[in-house]
């Protein structure tokens, strides 16, 4: 529904804008050209003003041929230029970008200047583990491990897991 407004909108501006277009080309041609009284007037006097507007027109003319003749120079000059820009574009390598390695002091100190004082050491605010308590652990795992295997071997350890499942 929205989109068949909008449309419609569209079309009711699009014929307001033709209809303006039109309008404003009747003025310009009512005030440039005024209508001609050719009524009355005697052939030789018809002969003036015919030589008359050849005059008009002729000047017309060289006035349309002296902006067309602008308009070829510039789109040349711009095609010119858009090729000089591919041109430059493709001469230049672009360097592959590294990793740089920044501490979070330097990023900080940077982003804020010298008003940057506290340090910010992330390492010191990770946790530290303890060889010791892992290794033990481990020890207690493998052990547990190959006690339940004896354990569950045979049928009898299939029916226990079989039972603790349910």
């Amino acid at each position: 529904m929205l989109k068949s407004l909008m449309v419609a909108k569209a079309k009711d501006e699009l014929e307001h804008e033709l209809a303006n277009k039109e309008a404003e080309k009747d003025r310009y041609l009512a005030d440039k050209s005024p209508p001609l009284q050719t009524s009355g007037m005697s052939f030789a006097e018809l002969q003036e003003l015919c030589q008359e507007l050849h005059t008009k027109i002729d000047v017309v003319d060289e006035e349309r041929y002296n902006t067309e003749a602008k308009v070829l120079l510039n789109t040349r000059e711009i095609k010119d230029l858009n090729i000089k820009v591919l041109d430059l574009r493709g001469k230049f390598k672009r360097p592959t970008l590294r990793r740089v390695r920044v501490s979070a002091d330097a990023i900080l100190c940077s982003l804020l200047g010298s008003k940057h004082k506290v340090s910010m050491d992330m390492r010191a605010n990770l946790k530290s583990v303890k060889k010791e308590d892992t290794e033990k652990e481990k020890t207690a795992e493998v052990s547990d491990w190959r006690k339940n295997v004896e354990a569950m071997s045979g049928m009898e350890g299939r029916k226990k897991m079989f039972d603790a499942a349910q």
